[in-house]
């Protein structure tokens, strides 16, 4: 009884966690620029009473969604991130003050420096994304209140912004390297690269972008 009110507990933390709107403006976080955004549901598992939704679905609304919290900074350095989503629930209605059901994201992370191609996580990044206490619905549930898209929208929301703090979690990844030249290369070449390597099913990152 009692680890079931600790996972209880544990859950309705993680389920708080409120991912505030993307600011206006370019980002710093010392020279972090995005480079590579490459999410893929290779091995995706859609959990028990989860409505539908695609592969593509998912990655698509991840993909733009880190692309839009994570494309604004412009650091000097270039940097990679390789996404794997493990599983998923888009909750289906329940009952009322009986059964709601929660919605949840899993996914892994790793992200590559550009100059090195090294990975600088030692191990996969394990993110666990709810819809966040903003857009519960404790009495009614999430199945309820709102359809399948706008459940995927709160989740990928969560998923990226966990994505940015883990990133400023680690500062020392991104300093500044004394007379390293800027990779002049514009967004959009950058993600058409990724959604080629994507459908190419090759290796996470589809290899350096020289400098000019």
């Amino acid at each position: 009884m009692i680890h079931r009110f600790l996972a209880l507990g544990l859950l309705f933390v993680l389920s708080a966690c409120v991912a505030p709107e993307v600011p206006e403006g370019p980002g710093t976080l010392g020279d972090f620029r995005l480079g590579y955004n490459i999410v893929q549901a290779k091995t995706v598992k859609q959990g028990p009473f989860s409505r539908q939704v695609s592969d593509e679905q998912l990655t698509g609304a991840l993909t733009d969604e880190i692309e839009r919290r994570l494309g604004r900074y412009d650091g000097d350095g270039l940097y990679h991130l390789g996404v794997a989503i493990g599983g998923f629930v888009l909750a289906q209605p329940g009952i009322p003050l009986i059964y709601t059901p929660k919605s949840v994201l899993i996914l892994e992370v790793n992200l590559y420096d550009n100059a090195t191609q090294a990975r600088l996580n030692p191990e996969p990044k394990q993110i666990t994304a709810f819809e966040g206490i903003n857009n519960a619905a404790p009495i009614i549930g999430s199945g309820i209140a709102r359809g399948a898209e706008e459940q995927l929208d709160n989740l990928v929301t969560s998923a990226a912004f966990q994505i940015e703090q883990w990133l400023k979690a680690n500062p020392d990844w991104f300093t500044p390297k004394p007379g390293q030249p800027r990779v002049q290369i514009d967004r959009a070449t950058l993600n058409a690269r990724s959604a080629a390597a994507i459908v190419a099913g090759g290796n996470t990152t589809p290899g350096a972008v020289p400098a000019n």
